[in-house]
């Protein structure tokens, strides 16, 4: 059987994953990423999760023509409510969502102790890192590593955190940049935050043209665009 050729974005985040792993997977999308794992046998065994009918049986299916039944079970569930006590997960993913719902999502996995503070987090979000960044840091969760890749025209970060029992402090320049991604600022990161800036700017040019001009947040702007400026020079 053909194996499956996964995205530049999830293959990076396959990256991170130890062999050997027990992966949950939340937001499974077909559950590619824990069958391309599987069929090169680089996890022990994965839970797929999705909320909706819909994707569920699009996984499930997609688990059942790989023949990965022994090692993927495909779970019905709201975030990592999918996961049970006894199946041991080491490693949690969630890709493709914004920062806040992944949040979210972590935040009840927090409230409900799904989460043992034993998992490894990978977490891709599509927006909102720096609200997925402030979540790991009040909840004692270290940055270990981060990438920053463009696939078909759009830029994503991947943020990889464990569990410590350090006090963890970022600045606000690491909550919105990326600790890591600060260290090595590429030129992804570059195109990234010109992007940004262009859009600020815009935003910063229309808010004059309104016939009550708000100080507050044309300062605000001005103060955001001095930072990306300085970032990125």
């Amino acid at each position: 059987m053909e194996s499956i050729q996964l995205s530049k974005r999830l293959e990076q985040v396959a990256a991170y994953i130890q062999p050997g792993a027990r992966l949950a997977d939340i937001g499974s999308d077909h559950a590619y990423l824990p069958c391309a794992l599987a069929q090169k046998k680089l996890i022990n065994w994965a839970v797929a999760g999705e909320v909706v009918k819909g994707p569920y049986n699009k996984a499930k299916k997609e688990v059942s023509y790989r023949k990965l039944e022994n090692k993927i079970e495909v779970r019905l569930g709201d975030g990592l409510e999918v996961i049970h006590s006894d199946d041991r997960i080491d490693t949690v993913t969630i890709c493709g969502m914004g920062g806040t719902l992944i949040r979210d999502i972590l935040q009840r996995g927090v409230n409900n102790e799904v989460l043992s503070r034993k998992e490894k987090l990978i977490l891709q979000p599509n927006v909102g890192e720096k609200t997925l960044r402030t979540f790991l840091m009040n909840n004692q969760y270290k940055i270990i590593n981060e990438e920053i890749l463009e696939e078909n025209d759009k830029i994503y970060e991947i943020i990889v955190a464990i569990p410590t029992d350090e006090t963890i402090q970022y600045s606000e320049l690491e909550l919105t940049f990326g600790p890591v991604l600060l260290m090595n600022s590429s030129s992804i990161f570059k195109l990234k935050w010109t992007r940004e800036l262009e859009k600020l700017f815009y935003i910063k040019e229309e808010l004059k043209k309104s016939k009550e001009v708000n100080s507050i947040k044309l300062n605000r702007l001005d103060q955001e665009i001095d930072q990306i400026t300085e970032m990125i020079k």
